[in-house]
């Protein structure tokens, strides 16, 4: 296959913005603040922080390396690295699993972000004044049930990410990103900053942070390990994608650990935001998945003083938030159809953006009409992709990158694209690829697949 021209090349900081954007997302905002306050609080974030480092980081660099080095879409990019270490070029479906799984992502993906499109408006028409428990579980159940508005939400979503990919990598992509993320962090610091007028930002970060070694299990650990490689976007695709727009003097290494930090940060930080809210609002508890962010925010926004400012800054970062994650999942695959075949930007856009649409039909009738059809092992449509994408595809993409970077390619070609980083750094990080990273994400399978396994057997 012909070697393919690179078009644009980011500077170091529009890099950085644009895998932050597409690692932070909805489950950095409600799934993360969640799970660390029911899993040993300060105990779980810190054996969080050990995963990934030791999962997350490893194979995020291992990504960009190969999207660096390519220079090209994930599936050329390694197929073209696997031709040059005289492996089998058979290597290559790490990059199609990749974009297959991004693909499929971002049609389910765009449902849920769909929702927050909804509450944002919501929001700014003060919808959320006077909200208790029962009368917000009736709105979002009513959002559930109208189909007609999921399909418009999810088409809006859909059009919006496409649109920004319609631009281009420079005008289209890195202007995006370079608007959204500062747009993001300050909404981010506004929540805090009145998170800390609530006067409950110590019970927040006390039910965050309070140190409970004897809540962390075998299970909690898995938790960690599993949001410490999910949260980080590793394996659908995107990050190798935009490694390829990584400029080569940037030390890979550094750039990788100044993402996981920003990653890591706003996810605690938005959680001591939301907690506060919650706390300071007599009668409500906080709860987990959906229901934090769809039932019991919108009745403490309702309840607190400002609350519908509050809301719509919330809502607002929300949609930030998904916005930049749906962009980079689209991104794979529109590099493919762009490079591969020499479709214009539009038309690869419009393709992959109108497929995704489509399919993701599936997954907004699975919260209505669908709800009850079961697939396999009681999984509706939604949470087939969901749980194949998310248990499957993901873990063994990054367990394939981890195999290949760390055996199969040459040391001194590693050595050569890693020049910018410290050779002890760059010996560390190779035999933490080679041996450690690959064993913890069999980890997460076997954990994921040994229960399902199980009662099909009985």
């Amino acid at each position: 296959m012909k070697r393919l021209k690179q078009h644009a090349i980011w500077g170091r900081g529009s890099f950085i913005l644009a895998a932050t954007g597409s690692a932070v997302g909805l489950g950095n905002i409600w799934k993360f603040p969640y799970i660390a306050g029911e899993n040993g609080g300060a105990a779980f974030v810190l054996l969080y922080l050990v995963c990934v480092l030791l999962v997350g980081i490893p194979i995020m660099m291992a990504e960009i390396m190969l999207g660096r080095k390519g220079r090209s879409n994930p599936i050329t990019a390694v197929d073209n690295i696997s031709r040059d270490a005289g492996a089998m070029r058979s290597w290559s479906i790490i990059g199609w699993m990749g974009v297959v799984a991004g693909f499929v992502i971002l049609s389910y993906y765009s449902v849920i972000a769909g929702w927050t499109l909804d509450y944002l408006v919501s929001a700014l028409q003060g919808k959320f004044a006077g909200l208790n428990g029962d009368s917000s579980n009736e709105l979002f159940n009513g959002l559930l049930a109208d189909k007609s508005r999921l399909v418009q939400w999810h088409t809006a979503f859909i059009a919006i990410t496409a649109l920004v990919l319609m631009f281009g990598v420079t005008k289209g992509l890195e202007n995006a990103v370079r608007f959204m993320m500062p747009c993001l962090f300050l909404l981010l610091l506004i929540l805090l900053g009145y998170a800390y007028t609530t006067g409950e930002m110590v019970t927040s970060a006390r039910f965050m942070f309070s140190f409970n070694p004897a809540d962390l299990s075998w299970n909690s650990a898995l938790i960690a390990l599993g949001h410490a490689f999910f949260t980080l976007s590793i394996g659908m695709g995107a990050i190798m994608a935009y490694g390829a727009y990584m400029p080569s003097t940037a030390a890979i290494g550094k750039t990788v650990i100044t993402v996981a930090i920003l990653d890591v940060m706003v996810g605690l930080l938005t959680g001591v935001a939301i907690f506060a809210f919650v706390f300071a609002t007599p009668g409500i508890q906080p709860s987990g998945g959906p229901g934090l962010m769809f039932v019991t925010l919108p009745v403490a926004f309702g309840a607190m003083p400002m609350g519908t400012v509050v809301g719509i800054a919330f809502f607002g970062m929300v949609v930030l938030a998904a916005w930049s994650s749906t962009m980079s999942l689209l991104e794979p695959a529109v590099a493919y159809f762009h490079e591969r075949f020499g479709f214009h930007r539009i038309s690869a856009s419009l393709l992959v953006a109108g497929a995704a649409w489509l399919l993701g039909l599936g997954s907004v009738l699975s919260f209505n009409e669908w709800s009850e059809q079961q697939l396999l092992w009681g999984m509706n449509f939604y949470s087939c992709l969901d749980f194949f994408t998310t248990n499957l595809l993901l873990p063994i993409g990054g367990f394939l990158t981890a195999i290949f970077v760390g055996w199969k390619m040459k040391r001194e070609v590693i050595a050569h694209e890693m020049q910018q980083d410290h050779p002890r750094l760059l010996a560390i990080w190779r035999w933490v690829l080679r041996y450690v990273s690959p064993i913890a994400v069999l980890a997460i399978i076997i954990n994921l697949f040994f229960p399902i396994a199980t009662r099909v057997a009985e």
